[in-house]
């Protein structure tokens, strides 16, 4: 018995409507749904991370020239070990124990007492500091550059002088040069890392503070033995975060001595990677450093995260 035309539409009409609602089951069900709503960052993630960082570390074994690209082995790696990267990676290790001592205590000291009601216009404070993080590092850094001048005229040497001290040329010795970029990196990621630890306040029952009151706890016990412990998932992450951009700092520097600075005083490990692999045109070494840095930063962070035990087990 033949079928006619109008027959054959139907049934094409509902093995399509099959299929479409297999497949609406399908991607709606449980074991599905997350992976199809983490496929847009994984997707990114290899783009943009995995497969330069793989690339990366191939270009770290190679002689990378115009025409020529040829490997090397471990030669680009044996080249490292010299006097301008160790003074580069001593310029860098300071500037993120500086960065790190300051990012974490000081803002977690303010989140504190904008949280409290002893301070007024918290909104009006919180909105002041966090406007820094808007600011571009380069238009940022042009007004640190006046400020900081090396002429008497410079507001920081005017402030010097009104005390009795003589004026500094503040881009030209260690001291001076760290004790800028480490401002300059403070005053911009300050209102971030306070915005953290505001969040973390919100999640400290306010029971334990009555309960602290009613057994006598001053300020200075209340914050030791309430406040801090409930901190501790934020102050681990902040610190990390803080020890991973200071190793990869290069804006500060670069906005200070972006022809170099003098005695290198102010060469960062990723200054020093952008000299010889986008400057010199040497790839090949400037992979290798960026290799070694970011072995550096996971060295350091995971032992961080032990030591704080961020890795145990219902820790709180």
């Amino acid at each position: 018995m033949l079928k006619t035309g109008k027959g054959t539409e139907q049934e094409v009409v509902q093995v399509h409507t099959r299929k479409s609602s297999r497949l609406f089951t399908f991607f709606n069900s449980q074991k599905v749904v997350p992976y199809v709503l983490i496929s847009p960052f994984i997707l990114s993630f290899i783009v943009l991370s995995f497969y330069p960082t793989v690339q990366a570390i191939v270009m770290s074994f190679q002689r990378v020239l115009p025409s020529e690209v040829t490997y090397v082995g471990l030669w680009n790696y044996s080249r490292i070990l010299n006097p301008t990267f160790f003074t580069a990676l001593q310029n860098t290790t300071t500037y993120m124990i500086l960065t790190v001592v300051i990012l974490v205590s000081i803002p977690m000291l303010f989140a504190v007492l904008l949280n409290s009601k002893v301070v007024k216009f918290r909104i009006l404070f919180r909105t002041a500091l966090f406007l820094p993080a808007l600011t571009s590092v380069i238009v940022a850094g042009m007004v640190f550059r006046l400020m900081f001048s090396e002429s008497d005229t410079a507001v920081a040497n005017q402030i010097l002088n009104w005390i009795g001290l003589e004026s500094v040329e503040w881009r030209y010795n260690a001291w001076s040069g760290m004790f800028l970029m480490v401002v300059l990196a403070s005053w911009r990621w300050m209102g971030i890392n306070i915005l953290y630890f505001l969040a973390a306040l919100q999640n400290v029952p306010k029971e334990l503070y009555e309960a602290a009151d009613i057994d006598g706890a001053n300020v200075v016990q209340k914050f030791f033995y309430v406040t801090l412990p409930f901190l501790k998932p934020v102050t681990i992450f902040v610190t990390t975060i803080s020890v991973i951009g200071g190793f990869r700092m290069f804006e500060e520097s670069f906005v200070f001595w972006e022809a170099g600075s003098p005695g290198n005083i102010g060469l960062t490990i990723v200054g020093y990677l952008y000299q010889e692999g986008i400057q010199q045109n040497d790839m090949g070494f400037g992979a290798a450093i960026g290799v070694v840095l970011m072995l550096i930063i996971f060295v350091i962070s995971i032992t961080q995260l032990y030591l704080t035990g961020a890795f145990k087990k219902g820790d709180q």
